[in-house]
């Protein structure tokens, strides 16, 4: 028998006491209902109660929780995928498959998710490389997808927020001075495609736009509006990416594909040494289908076989040195302050979007600058020859 105020509440045929809670339409025809079972009727009525306040407070309530992996398989799918550039769902997508699903439990259901297994998420993050940034990345990633299972109604916290975040660690970056720039490019000069190396040192391009680099965009400019980058494709054969990405088919899974900003569209003046390094490299390359300035054996470069190309041609210069080849963009606004250029010229010159990005990219090791700097102080702030005081006031 039922209590006063209990509703429909009953045990099944299986003894099991079960409460039904009507739910909003989301139709306006079909009937929706949640169902909630314990072995305990004083347990049943704690939860029931619990759901009713749910329902009053949020309009609504999940009818069937997904475990973490099928949620996680939703959102990459269906959220990520429509909403990100490939190369950001990539890295989303490793996170996910190698730290966030193992750490939380592929078959937890998602409102059972705890503080604990949250942290060793970021402990399994943390012990890829010591970093706790790629665990704060992991950590992001969590809360993110997280917010979309809350707004879809899916569960009502985000068990991210149960812990703090990760502290972001403290990245010294391996930086080549002056000195070593003018070694670094007589070098690549005597090395096979060494002159790639030298564009990405001196314009601070990335490896994408580098060898992705067309013909007819070398020329009294350096149009660096593409960048080549290998994308997933559908069971078709079509690129998988958002309405609005841009992209040209190259050959295989290789498009050329815009820059992520428009600040990143760049058209730099092609003048002195550069110039006659490209121009130099391109009487010397035999030309190829794809109208490319950096070809491997006549085919367009792959991004990961050419990050590992650089790897081995940076230890044959700089043995032991952890320079990575997107830290050649640090170098190059490192140069570009040393050489006056003005901050805005720079943030044009390098793509950034603000003056705070460019300032980030600055190493902060860079002592001829300070010593310029100090020497312009050190020359104001000289005393006036005694014979000369007259002139204090003049």
């Amino acid at each position: 028998m039922r209590g006063k105020g209990e509703g429909a509440i009953f045990q099944d045929k299986r003894g099991l006491w079960t409460a039904v809670i009507e739910l909003p339409s989301h139709d306006g025809k079909n009937r929706r209902r949640k169902f909630i079972r314990s072995k305990s009727k004083t347990e049943l009525l704690a939860k029931y109660n619990k759901a009713r306040q749910e329902l009053e407070q949020r309009g609504d309530l999940p009818t069937k929780v997904l475990t973490v992996e099928q949620w996680f398989n939703y959102w990459l799918g269906q959220v990520v995928a429509k909403r990100v550039r490939p190369g950001t769902f990539n890295g989303y997508k490793s996170v996910v498959t190698q730290h966030i699903v193992p750490g939380l439990g592929a078959g937890t259901k998602l409102d059972k998710i705890t503080a604990s297994a949250v942290r060793r998420v970021h402990a399994s993050a943390e012990s890829v490389n010591g970093s706790s940034t790629y665990a704060l990345n992991a950590h992001r990633i969590m809360s993110a997808s997280f917010e979309v299972a809350v707004r879809e109604g899916r569960i009502f916290r985000n068990p991210a927020k149960l812990v703090e975040a990760p502290l972001r660690n403290v990245t010294n970056l391996d930086v080549l001075s002056a000195d070593e720039v003018r070694q670094f490019i007589a070098y690549a000069r005597t090395q096979p495609g060494g002159v790639r190396w030298i564009v990405s040192v001196i314009t601070g391009a990335r490896r994408g736009e580098v060898i992705g680099l067309e013909r007819d965009r070398v020329g009294d400019v350096l149009d660096l509006s593409w960048q080549l980058q290998r994308l997933r494709r559908d069971d078709d054969g079509n690129p998988i990416a958002p309405a609005n990405f841009e992209f040209r088919h190259i050959r295989g899974g290789l498009y050329w594909t815009r820059p992520k900003s428009r600040a990143g569209w760049r058209i730099i003046p092609l003048v002195g040494d550069l110039r006659t390094y490209l121009m130099e490299h391109l009487e010397q390359e035999p030309e190829n289908p794809w109208g490319l300035v950096f070809t491997e054996d006549g085919r367009p470069r792959d991004p990961d076989r050419d990050t590992k190309a650089w790897n081995t041609f940076v230890e044959g210069i700089f043995p032991g040195r952890n320079i990575r080849l997107h830290d050649l963009r640090h170098t190059a606004v490192d140069m570009l302050y040393l050489s006056g250029v003005p901050e805005d010229l720079i943030i044009e010159l390098v793509g950034h979007s603000s003056r705070s990005m460019s300032r980030a990219y600055k190493s902060g090791t860079n002592l001829e600058r300070k010593r310029i700097a100090m020497a312009t102080i050190g020359e104001a702030s000289r005393p006036l020859d005694p014979g000369r005081t007259h002139e204090i006031g003049a």
